[in-house]
């Protein structure tokens, strides 16, 4: 059978590929997968702890048996209803997800305005606004960042975004939530992150939108690379402790 294999971030790097194609011969697990690329590439093995696998855009646990034609995705720690809608608005976004309510997800490659979002997310109500941005500072411990580069798996982290984020929603007694992240090079200053909780009350308004980034950082793939004026390096993160128990 043949499978399709994806790494990223660090992995990536120690694979010397994005992307390869594999070709196996009787029943296999996912662990399995991950001992042939370990055992080219040994620099792999002193990372597994920390690796999470993915098969078909879902964590998975190592036992899962593989089957022809999936998607496996290797995973370093994280760094970390229809409706009318205006053409600008649509083309934003590399990926994006509007459930019924009008909760919003979404990664893009341009500068994120949450002005527009926030009119979006607002109804009658709503009493309460809390906008969430995180920004490129530019230093890490005093030493000077130059700018950074943030990559994911895109259609595994718009759909973990959206899970996060209805779950929230469920959870709390707010109106809604949206979740965008960008990707590529951003700047000193710039914004990489975004949540934004409209609700009745600001408390939870606020506890959501807390909850959202602190889930966002450890189950979202997304990886980040800083880079400095002597080098460049991924941004070690960790994963929750659900996800690293599969």
């Amino acid at each position: 059978m043949r499978l399709k294999v994806l790494f990223f971030g660090q992995l990536r790097d120690i694979a010397g590929r994005s992307e390869d194609s594999l070709e196996l011969v009787g029943p296999a697990s996912l662990e399995d997968v991950f001992e042939q690329y370990a055992g080219r590439f040994p620099r792999l093995r002193d990372l597994r702890h920390s690796t999470v696998i993915a098969c078909n855009q879902q964590f998975a646990e190592a036992t899962t048996i593989v089957n022809e034609g999936d998607e496996i995705a290797f995973l370093p720690p994280v760094s970390g209803g229809a409706d009318q809608r205006d053409r600008t608005w649509t083309q934003r976004w590399t990926h994006e997800i509007q459930d019924d309510a009008g909760n919003f997800f979404a990664l893009t490659r341009q500068p994120i305005d949450t002005l527009p979002i926030r009119s979006r997310l607002l109804a009658g109500t709503d009493g309460a606004v809390v906008d969430f941005v995180g920004v490129v500072r530019n230093n890490t411990k005093g030493r000077p960042t130059r700018f950074l580069d943030y990559e994911c798996y895109e259609g595994m982290a718009v759909k973990m975004m959206a899970e996060i984020g209805i779950s929230i929603a469920a959870s709390h007694p707010i109106g809604r939530i949206a979740m965008v992240h960008r990707l590529g090079r951003m700047e000193i200053g710039e914004t990489s992150v975004a949540i934004i909780v409209t609700a009745p009350h600001r408390r939870p308004a606020f506890e959501a939108a807390l909850e959202g980034i602190n889930r966002l950082k450890k189950l979202v793939p997304i990886w980040k690379k800083e880079h400095f004026e002597d080098g460049e390096v991924w941004v070690d993160g960790e994963w929750d402790e659900s996800v690293l128990r599969r």
